[in-house]
């Protein structure tokens, strides 16, 4: 019988990370304080989803900007009040207040900045202490190529780690709806890519950097798939919104539990890029062309023309999150049907950390002689 094999840690710099996942970042509020505490109690790495935080904060007189971040700077100190251990921001480079959202972050300690949805070319820049991990989120190879040549012709730094994420991840995608509608795009041929790229610069640089494996990531079998493949860890987000400590309200979490595999969409989201999401009758609105009117009172995303925007994606998510699903949306990975039942954090993490080790621990398959 083999002996059960003991689970990597994902290793960032100074930061060791057992189980080897990364929750994913999920806005808006639905990865809030609750959530990512109780995801780095168990020894994962919680994120905060910085996108919407603001909703966390008194308006009173303040400008968007400031009130954005106030929202992130509560939302951070009460995660601290729920556990001693490492919590991570996600912040998208999309935002328009993207960079005081990043100083927020870096002024709260946190252990890393997560930022995708774009290149976060100049967030060495706004970063300059190393006791902050940089990990981007990236699609392809070159896109990793870009920003490691550029942060080193700049800031002499490279990142921390590098998110790859596949065209099966949830919400806001890194590839075209042409490449999404086109041949299928595997996340094992990402992440392959990736990481021959990666190895060239550790090598040259006599650095690691750990590759992280994101977008479809369902199951411990899947997080050992990658694992095997030569990935450091993974990142998963749909699987804990059907948690109880996810910040969503009950409403949103059902739509996962009442959803099947043809209710789960892409769309062209306000800023043209591919968006998955929940089948519902506002996403019907959108998919036949109705405009939802709204007013912009915050120009949240730098791309964002809201004059010719479908709907205003900021008020559909944070509808969606408080359960106002009439007026919004939920987002979602490609395996969202597959959840059947909320459980707790620490039960999905356990369930996930012993089906890896049994399938770190299989014989490989050894196809037998012709």
């Amino acid at each position: 019988m083999n002996q059960t094999a003991e689970l990597p840690d994902l290793v960032i710099g100074g930061l060791h990370i057992n189980p080897p996942i990364i929750q994913g970042g999920m806005g808006v509020l639905v990865s809030s304080s609750r959530l990512a505490a109780a995801v780095s109690n168990e020894g994962a790495l919680g994120v905060v989803a910085a996108v919407g935080a603001g909703e966390e904060a008194e308006r009173k007189n303040l400008s968007y900007r400031d009130w954005s971040a106030q929202g992130l700077r509560k939302i951070l100190r009460k995660a601290r009040t729920l556990t001693d251990n490492p919590i991570a921001v996600n912040v998208m480079c999309a935002l328009s207040n993207y960079e005081d959202l990043v100083r927020v972050a870096v002024e709260e300690h946190v252990a890393a900045i997560i930022s995708g949805a774009g290149l976060p070319l100049k967030l060495p820049e706004l970063v300059p202490s190393t006791e902050t991990k940089l990990i981007p989120v990236v699609s392809s190879a070159r896109a990793a190529s870009i920003i490691c040549r550029s942060w080193w012709k700049k800031y002499r730094r490279l990142p921390d780690a590098l998110v790859v994420e596949g065209p099966s991840a949830g919400g806001h995608l890194g590839f075209s709806m042409r490449e999404i509608s086109g041949v299928p795009i595997t996340l094992e041929s990402v992440v392959s890519g990736v990481l021959d790229y990666v190895k060239t610069v550790e090598a040259e640089h006599d650095v690691r950097i750990p590759v992280i494996a994101a977008g479809g990531v369902f199951t411990g079998s899947d997080i050992a798939r990658f694992l095997k493949l030569g990935a450091s860890g993974v990142q998963m987000g749909t699987r804990f919104v059907c948690t109880e400590e996810c910040d969503a309200s009950p409403l949103y979490k059902q739509a996962y539990l009442d959803c099947a595999k043809e209710d789960i969409v892409i769309m062209e989201s306000p800023v043209k890029l591919p968006l998955r999401v929940i089948r519902n009758a506002f996403v019907e609105k959108v998919l036949s062309g109705e405009k939802t009117p709204f007013r912009c009172n915050y120009h949240c995303l730098r791309n964002c023309v809201p004059d010719s925007s479908p709907y205003c994606i900021a008020n559909a998510l944070k509808n969606a999150s408080v359960g106002l699903l009439s007026e919004g949306f939920v987002t979602c990975g490609s395996n969202a049907y597959r959840i059947d039942r909320i459980t707790s954090v620490k039960e999905l993490i356990a369930e996930l950390a012993d089906e890896c080790r049994e399938q770190l621990s299989a014989p490989s398959s050894v196809s037998a002689p012709a």
